[in-house]
């Protein structure tokens, strides 16, 4: 059996179907994990839902900022944005049973036996793996439950911005959101600062990337997306596998069971022009 991890898909299913039959992929035999960020974006949405839906236990996805978005849409009120191209999962015969499986999937993932921890953004500094996975899970919880609709309307804000192991109730779960989902960059204080999206060579003075700041060690490397001008990013403890798919790059896959992580790019067309990316 083979694993595999790979980036950021947005809508763009395409890409995925070459990459997966480039490796030999079978799902009776392989397992498929996604960073998250399923759809949006790009052309495909749906048919990238209902094809990661419809491979069951073969694939584990997270849940990235834009799957979020997504069920904000669909349950909480929140309004489309320009660039959105969500319209065909809202408008599918099958909506209901979408919307209602990509709510109970999960924010974090960890397989002790590869030492992987799977997360659309990243893990905090102040986390170690048991907090990622028990903040992680209440809001799982909250997401897959009755109360579903009146925390996305609450959902969105960079507030608190900073972890505090006091934090509870919404801002508690507003944190972690942002952390798994929204993080790139720290400041000196440790906050979370979500204004800058570009590369580290670009960015401000004073600002770190989550993966380049003091922690504890983990134990686990760090599977993420979400970060398309970061690129593919091998560094101790962080394997970074949002290579710009839908803004023309590539979709890239990691064999996390093999040794040496190798990794497989499959070449996009692109569906948007770059700007704004996230």
């Amino acid at each position: 059996m083979a694993v595999y991890a790979v980036g950021d898909l947005q809508g763009c299913l395409d890409p995925l179907l070459r990459l997966l039959e480039r490796v030999d992929f079978a799902p009776g035999r392989d397992r498929l994990w996604l960073v998250g960020d399923l759809v949006n974006r790009g052309p495909q949405s749906l048919e990238a839902l209902r094809f990661v839906r419809d491979l069951g236990d073969a694939a584990i996805t997270v849940l990235g900022n834009h799957d979020l978005h997504l069920l904000a849409v669909a349950l909480g009120g929140q309004k489309s944005k320009g660039k959105d191209t969500l319209a065909p999962i809202l408008a599918a015969p099958d909506r209901d049973e979408l919307i209602d499986w990509l709510r109970c999937q999960p924010l974090l993932h960890h397989d002790a036996s590869l030492r992987a921890v799977l997360a659309h953004a990243g893990i905090p500094p102040d986390w170690d793996i048991a907090t990622a996975s028990a903040c992680a899970r209440e809001v799982e919880g909250v997401l897959a439950g009755d109360g579903i609709r009146d925390f996305l309307t609450e959902m969105y804000g960079d507030h608190p911005d900073r972890w505090d192991p006091g934090l509870g109730g919404l801002d508690r779960l507003r944190y972690t959101v942002n952390a798994l989902t929204r993080m790139r960059y720290l400041t000196a204080e440790g906050r979370l600062e979500f204004k800058y999206k570009c590369a580290p060579e670009r960015a401000p003075e004073g600002l770190v990337p989550w993966y380049a700041a003091p922690r504890a060690p983990l134990g686990a490397t760090v599977v993420f997306g979400h970060w398309s001008t970061l690129g593919r990013t091998r560094l101790p403890g962080a394997i970074g596998l949002d290579t710009g798919c839908l803004w023309g790059g590539t979709l890239t896959a990691v064999q996390l069971d093999e040794a040496g992580l190798p990794l497989t790019c499959e070449e996009c067309t692109g569906y948007q022009r770059p700007g704004g990316k996230g």
